[in-house]
């Protein structure tokens, strides 16, 4: 990098010292060092446009969209480099979308200049332009299927066969990127449904399927000549695309296909394979890969064969073979500039001034390649650019136009004014300028008609001694603006103002061209076209016809208006010549008279001949006529040929041409320039001869080479160029034949194709006859061209020669890698061309292998094109996780890996079909299907969970203090109970209280105690939680008995009641508040209501897709967590699960109040003891 900066300083030193002296040979007070370029984007996805601009400071960059202002806001805006921010790529119709050309403009105190035009696509697939259709087949034979879909990026066509996927290649089967699938050989177990599937990363979509029915082949198979099925199409590639060839074949037995060109060229073999039984796949096209190809299917050991063709045209961006370069003139000279480009289609080419386009006017005008400024002003003084573009891009070279201002210069001529003279002459008058006027020393009048576009300056040159001229060589009828400048040794002045004038008119210089058919025996249709302005030299006023026949010398006159062209002859004779000629007039008087015409009316018969056609001629060149004819739309009568006749005027008529009945045009060629020729066409059929169409036309003149004085030595030949490495390339060229015995030296010139900065051209000298070019960019196309020096005179430069440089291995990764799984087992790996500038990239080597694989050093391998930049990995495991890298390669070398980006490939989908990878940096929303995570989003969830788990401690923490006082209220409350109780009860009590001594366990055991907070708390038992009834309320007692009490009573009672077993311990306990059956709990707080937990299920799968290739993601819904009736433990049986059922289900018990409750024979306890509960924790 180091040596390129170093070239590119030194390079800007010269122009620094240079540019003072000449001004011509380098701009650089203003270039680009990044430039946006074309850029497929996801929706919602952030996206940069880079611009970069160097120059004198300060630089202001703005921004344009579709050649319009793009307004900044939050979303949208530039960054402090001067590229665009987007933040949030929309896709809305019309305006809001983001999609279009972007420019960014750089201007400084010098001028402005415009980049190239980037365009911003957002990535889509539409629906199938082409379903694949059903076929039936007969066994051996072969089968082709097709689909049709537009998406940006283009996608990954795949087949499904019975919904099961499809090899993209085998020895019978082939699946063309295009989206063509090929079956040869077709087998019985072939038959079934087939579907196409595309997929980019913007969505997958699935085709209709189609049915390939296979039937029995006859028995013996006869033989069949080859015939080609399916042949390749004309075709238009972009450059460094792939072009698909497709040529299929069928015959018994089974033919064999070969490829060839129709120009008799070798196929590329480096660039161009076969794909599968005889498909031409061409990569990376170039121009020279355009032509026609041709497929030929032959018969093995026989000549029987049958051949189809194709064209392939390869469209190319333009670049510039030749560009403007900066210029320092002084006020009042002329500047051009020069821009050719190459491409196809064939650019359109545009000057910028300042970024803006450039208009014609009387002292600017543009031709198809140069830029011709005249009379420079001080506006002048400004930056050009030249914009080469069309369909596949654009490019733009930059050039400076210097004016140099000197001091004392004169003031400008005063008082113009002009005079009418004749139709050809206006006499100019003006006074000497006011300042200075005595340093004249001569005057420059200029002049130009004053309507139409790109009309041509004209200069006369005088001395001081005068202020007047009479300009003679003007047209007639025509308005004419001139000025004036005074000139002195130091320059010139400013321009006059300008003044208009027109030409008075005269005569018509000749009379129109006629042109005669006839659509009777009895009349003829005269007509002419109107003549243009340098022959009517003003406007017609009337037109006078006469006409005779041959055998009468009186000659009837006929005057028509100026506004007619055209004029119906009637009641002639039939089968009679007539000599016709004509005349125009303007208010001046009257024009010569055209030559006599002859045409001949038709014979007087109800024979049914042809009608006269309707004649075009055209003058091609100044010796061929195009002659072009369109039959008569009422002809009923069949033409069985035409015959031409065309001589020069005044001369005899020729033999005629013989044409066809089918031809419609004819050349005429070896004519005379400025000559008038009369052109015949006559019809005829079986019947006779039809009406004839006579008209006549004038060739022009022939623009003749001026011989040059001091013709320049010719240029040097034969240049030979070969590329060394990645930075040089060798040159050698062979010296013209010519004598000199002076010394002669060479100029070398290179630079890049396409170059827009002209100072960063460089000019090597040498006196060698070759050069061993240095510092050069890798995978850079350069042009050469040379010249030779000798005698102070200069060579034109030799025809450029082309040559590319070495590329470098790539030295990082592809960048952007996302890896998603769209099927169980098949996953869509992305990502994007390494982040280095002039790296080509051939292949791409995609890595991946599970865990296990991975430690065992087993890795897959896939290769795909440079151009393709996703692929499929299909076959995975579930249950597996996957690691994926990917590496870019070309032909010096192979590039690192990618960072590994992980894919877990779950074992049961069905429940939670989520797909993610872990490793990528960048996120993308997958058209609402897929999702990855980036580092934002990871940021954002760590934060959540970490707020949630602080929460989660405070509320543990606030619900272990408040146990704490709950537990030491309820034992004071327990103990006054058991006291009262005590003195109530008597000894029964104390019995009760004796048996159930040894089962006792704490009312709140640590780590069993629940919902602190007053909320519904289940009863626990040894089976688990029970439900209590939630109008009630309850206190905590210890059951422990098998005696029962009547229904009645167990109702009055206050506190809940429990089935058990025996030998059981219930825990129980009263609620603090009453919550009414609507009041959710505290777990459906938590988790919400309970749902359907049917509803969670995709009856056709986790994974199933529709057409609109939009991926299902179920997501599980969340179970009630409470028990339900379902719950209750086995062993509650008979009465006791009868009893049960009031408190068994959260659910019910909330709705219902209990109907029917067993009786439970237990008392509370009258004795806790703490220190002894947790001895006796074990349940049951």
């Amino acid at each position: 990098m180091e040596p390129v900066k170093r070239k590119l300083y030194q390079r800007l030193l010269v122009c620094a010292v240079i540019l003072p002296i000449s001004g011509v040979l380098c701009f650089s007070e203003l270039f680009f060092i990044k430039e946006p370029h074309d850029v497929t984007i996801m929706r919602k996805e952030a996206v940069i446009l880079d611009c970069q601009a160097r120059g004198e400071a300060p630089i202001d960059v703005r921004w344009l969209k579709n050649e319009v202002k793009v307004v900044e806001n939050e979303r949208v805006y530039r960054l402090s480099n001067g590229s665009l921010y987007i933040a949030e790529v929309e896709s809305r119709r019309g305006d809001k979308s983001d999609e279009g050309l972007y420019q960014c403009l750089a201007q400084n105190k010098y001028g402005a200049i415009l980049s190239q035009k980037a365009r911003l696509t957002i990535a889509s697939i539409s629906s199938f332009a082409l379903q694949p259709m059903s076929i039936v087949v007969t066994e051996g034979s072969v089968a082709r299927f097709s689909c049709k879909i537009s998406a940006h990026p283009p996608p990954i066509i795949t087949w499904e066969f019975n919904r099961l996927t499809l090899p993209l290649a085998t020895e019978r089967i082939t699946v063309l990127p295009s989206g063509v699938l090929q079956i040869y050989g077709v087998q019985r177990s072939d038959a079934g449904n087939y579907r196409c599937i595309a997929t980019n990363i913007a969505s997958r979509r699935r085709s209709t399927e189609a049915t390939l029915t296979v039937t029995g082949a006859p028995s013996p198979r006869l033989p069949q000549r080859p015939r080609i099925i399916v042949g390749p199409q004309n075709i238009s590639v972009p450059l460094h695309q792939t072009a698909i060839l497709e040529c299929m074949a069928t015959g018994n037995p089974r033919p064999i296909i070969s490829w060839s060109r129709a120009d008799s060229k070798s196929i590329d073999v480096y660039n161009t394979k076969v794909l599968g039984n005889g498909n031409l796949i061409i990569t990376d096209i170039k121009p020279q890969h355009g032509g026609v190809y041709m497929c030929r299917a032959t018969t093995p050991g026989t000549r029987n064969y049958t051949v189809t063709s194709a064209n392939v045209t390869v469209l190319a961006p333009p670049s510039l073979v030749e560009w403007p370069e900066s210029l320092t003139r002084p006020r009042a000279g002329t500047a051009r500039f020069v821009c050719h480009a190459e491409g196809f289609p064939t650019p359109h080419v545009t000057w910028l001034k300042n970024g803006e386009n450039v208009h014609s006017n009387g002292r600017i005008k543009m031709y198809s390649s140069k830029l011709v400024i005249n009379q420079i002003i001080p506006e002048d003084d400004a930056i050009y650019q030249c914009q080469a573009e069309n369909e596949q891009g654009s490019v733009l070279s930059v050039a400076r136009l210097i004016v140099v201002m000197s001091e004392d210069r004169p003031s400008a001529p005063r008082n113009i004014r002009a005079d009418t003279v004749s139709s050809s002459a206006i006499l100019l008058a003006w006074e000497r300028p006011l300042y200075n006027s005595d340093k004249v020393i001569a005057y420059s009048v200029h002049y130009m008609r004053a309507e139409g576009l790109n009309n041509e300056e004209y200069q006369v040159v005088i001395g001081n001694d005068t202020t007047r001229y009479i300009i003679d060589d003007l047209e007639p009828a025509q308005n004419y603006t001139f000025y004036v400048v005074a000139y002195m040794p130091m320059g010139a002045s400013r321009m006059s103002d300008n003044v208009f004038q027109h030409t008075l008119e005269d005569v018509p210089l000749r009379a129109p061209e006629l042109s005669l058919t006839s659509r009777s025996p009895t009349d003829i249709q005269v007509s002419w076209q109107p003549l243009p302005d340098k022959l009517s030299r003003g406007q017609i006023s009337s037109y006078r016809l006469s006409y005779r026949t041959t055998s009468d010398s009186a000659v009837s006159q006929i005057e028509l208006p100026g506004e007619k062209t055209q004029h119906l002859l009637e009641n002639l004779q039939p089968d009679t010549i007539y000599l016709l000629r004509i005349a125009a007039a303007t208010a001046v008087g009257w024009g010569e008279q055209s030559a006599w015409t002859s045409h001949r009316t038709p014979k007087a018969s109800s024979a049914r001949v042809p009608l006269a056609p309707e004649l075009y001629l055209e003058p091609l060149n100044c010796t061929t006529i195009s002659v072009r004819w369109i039959l008569a739309p009422k002809n009923s009568a069949g033409v069985q040929g035409f015959r031409l006749f065309y001589h020069e005027e005044s001369q005899a008529e020729s033999t005629p041409l013989q044409l066809r009945a089918t031809d419609n045009a004819h050349t005429i060629g070896g004519l005379d320039p400025r000559k008038k020729y009369h052109v015949k066409l006559l019809p005829y059929n079986t019947v006779g001869d039809g009406y004839q169409a006579d008209q006549t036309v004038s060739t022009p003149g022939c623009v003749s080479v001026r011989d040059r004085l001091v013709p320049p030595p010719p240029p040097p030949h034969n240049v030979q160029i070969k590329t060394n490495s990645s930075t040089t390339v060798f040159l050698h060229w062979g010296r013209p034949a010519f004598t000199s015995s002076q010394a002669i030296n060479y100029t070398v010139r290179c630079n890049p194709v396409g170059l827009q900065n002209a100072s960063l051209v460089l000019y090597l000298q040498t006196n060698e006859q070759n050069l061993l070019v240095r510092d050069l960019e890798p995978n850079t196309k350069y042009e050469f061209a040379i010249r030779l020096h000798f005698d102070q005179l200069s060579s034109p430069w030799s025809p450029v020669v082309y040559q590319s440089t070495f590329p470098e291995a790539p030295t990082q990764p592809p960048s952007n890698v996302k890896v998603t799984l769209i099927e169980e087992d098949t996953a869509l790996v992305s990502w994007k061309l390494p982040e280095e500038p002039n790296v080509p990239v051939t292949h791409y080597t995609i890595l991946y292998a599970s865990r296990k694989a991975w430690i065992a050093g087993e890795w897959q391998v896939l290769q795909r094109e440079g151009s393709v930049t996703m692929t499929l990995l299909e076959h995975l495991k579930p249950g597996q996780i996957y690691l994926v890298k990917v590496s870019a390669s070309n032909d010096m070398g192979d590039g690192p890996f990618s960072h590994a980006v992980e894919l877990m490939v779950r074992a049961d989908l069905s429940t939670n079909d989520v797909r993610f990878s872990r490793g990528s940096t960048h996120s993308t929303a997958f058209s609402e299907g897929f999702y990855h995570l980036d580092q934002k989003s990871m940021t954002g969830i760590s934060v959540g969970v970490s707020i949630a788990l602080i929460c989660i401690i405070v509320c543990a923490f606030i619900i272990v203090c408040r146990g704490k006082n709950r537990k030491l209220s309820a034992a004071k409350t327990y103990r006054e109970r058991v006291g009262a109780s005590a003195e109530a009860g008597g000894h029964p009590g104390s019995e009760r209280q004796a048996e159930s001594n040894d089962v006792t366990v704490p009312m709140i055991i640590q780590g069993h105690y629940l919902d602190a907070k007053g909320g519904r708390s289940p009863i626990i038992n040894s089976l688990g939680p029970v439900q209590p009834n939630t109008e009630k309320k309850k206190k905590w007692c210890f059951f422990n008995g098998n005696r029962k009490k009547d229904s009645k009573t167990v109702q009055n009672m206050r506190r809940g009641a429990v089935s058990y077993q025996p030998g059981t311990t219930v825990l129980t306990y009263e609620d603090e508040m009453t919550i009414s059956p609507s009041q959710p709990t505290s777990l459906q707080i938590l988790f919400g209501p309970p749902g359907d937990t049917e509803g969670s299920s995709n009856s056709e799968g986790s994974h199933a897709t529709g057409d609109s290739g939009r991926y299902s993601h179920d997501e599980t819904e969340l179970t009630n967590l409470s028990s339900g009736h379902s719950s209750r433990p086995s062993s509650l049986t008979g009465e006791d699960s009868a009893d049960s059922e009031g408190c068994g289900s959260a659910e019910e018990t909330s709705q219902t109040n209990v109907k029917k409750m067993g009786s439970v024979d237990a008392d509370c306890c009258h004795h806790e003891d703490q220190g002894s509960s947790h001895a006796a924790l074990s349940v049951m």
